[in-house]
């Protein structure tokens, strides 16, 4: 099974980070804002980066490390695969 650790952004740069086994079902959920919370709240709906993993335990240490960035390595992060912050969204399965 694979997880993805991955970071949505608002039209504004809002940054919402993640993690998931399913990363098109999750950012489908994003884009509709079928789950209550900050994400819908601040439409956090364009996927701008994201990256996987094998392991569930690594996974969530590196969303947790990732949270606890400042927001301007968060943003290097980002343009390490998307220097334009495009919506990455298209390349998955359900889009």
């Amino acid at each position: 099974m694979q997880y993805y650790v991955y970071i949505m952004s608002s039209r504004t740069k809002v940054l919402y980070i993640g993690m998931t086994n399913n990363l098109a079902r999750r950012v489908y959920e994003h884009k509709h804002k079928l789950i209550r919370g900050f994400s819908a709240n601040y439409n956090t709906s364009q996927l701008v980066y994201y990256e996987f993993f094998s392991d569930v335990r690594q996974a969530i240490g590196r969303e947790t490390s990732i949270k606890g960035w400042l927001r301007s390595k968060k943003k290097d992060l980002i343009a390490t695969m998307n220097k334009e912050w495009k919506d990455l969204s298209n390349t998955l399965d359900v889009y």
